[in-house]
């Protein structure tokens, strides 16, 4: 399937002559033409247009997003970093971004297409795609993969931004609690890592206290999930991995 400029520009929330600008530098240039040589952006198209659009978001210029999306090489991660300023900057509107991207990721892992429109409303930067074979190498054996498989099946869209609305509130919480200067160890940190737990047992899989301190160990040894909690607030990760191990001591 196909759209036209028009339907992409209403999809992703940009002017037509956006578009076209982008086709012209070469930025992104529709995978088809119809017989009259009017544009057709299919579903590769559209996904490097919302990374396109992330990047833009973030205040890179466009030849810089074309030397990120085109150059093999780059590294996406070193460009964060030198926004980093700016990230920590709309910590609100990043919240936001952050939930979809995990929505879009979950959404694409479990198999529930997403169509054109909800592409853009789970915006972010992240290509669905880029961890699913890697998560079900790593966990594809185990029952917790299994069983979050069987429960996301069945989620329409509107489970999705409510489970991922109480996923933001969870972060949003505990990245408060890391700014009032709020120990990790504490009884407000250790709860806020307990309701963190209950919510993937409520809506993913069942994990045990034991698990749960892996799952915070993951947050700081693998960089990508280091970039996900820093992007919400600096030192987030950390605080999440401590609170999670102290809230599992709690709980032996």
């Amino acid at each position: 399937m196909s759209y036209s400029v028009g339907q992409v520009a209403g999809f992703a929330k940009v002017t037509v002559r956006t578009l076209h600008h982008y086709d012209e530098i070469g930025l992104l240039v529709p995978g088809e033409r119809s017989h009259a040589g009017h544009r057709r952006y299919g579903d590769a198209d559209l996904d490097r247009l919302q990374q396109i659009l992330f990047y833009r978001e973030l205040g890179f210029p466009l030849d810089e997003v074309a030397a990120l999306l085109d150059d093999p090489d780059a590294d996406p991660r070193a460009h964060l970093r030198r926004q980093h300023e700016l990230l920590t900057s709309r910590i609100e509107r990043l919240q936001k971004m952050a939930a979809a991207v995990e929505s879009a990721m979950e959404a694409k892992k479990m198999g529930i297409n997403l169509t054109p429109e909800e592409k853009f409303e789970v915006f972010g930067d992240h290509d669905p795609d880029q961890y699913a074979q890697e998560v079900e190498e790593r966990w594809g054996d185990t029952e917790a993969y299994r069983e979050s498989r069987r429960r996301s099946a069945s989620y329409t869209k509107d489970d999705w931004k409510r489970i991922n609305d109480e996923l933001a509130a969870v972060h949003a919480h505990l990245a408060d609690l890391l700014a009032q200067g709020v120990a990790a160890d504490s009884v407000a940190a250790m709860d806020g890592a307990e309701e963190h737990r209950r919510h993937i047992c409520r809506h993913h899989y069942e994990c045990p206290h034991e698990m749960h301190a892996c799952l915070g160990r993951m947050y700081v040894d693998d960089e990508r999930f280091t970039a996900f909690y820093e992007a919400i607030r600096p030192g987030l990760a950390v605080y999440m991995r401590d609170a999670i191990l102290a809230n599992t001591a709690r709980n032996s």
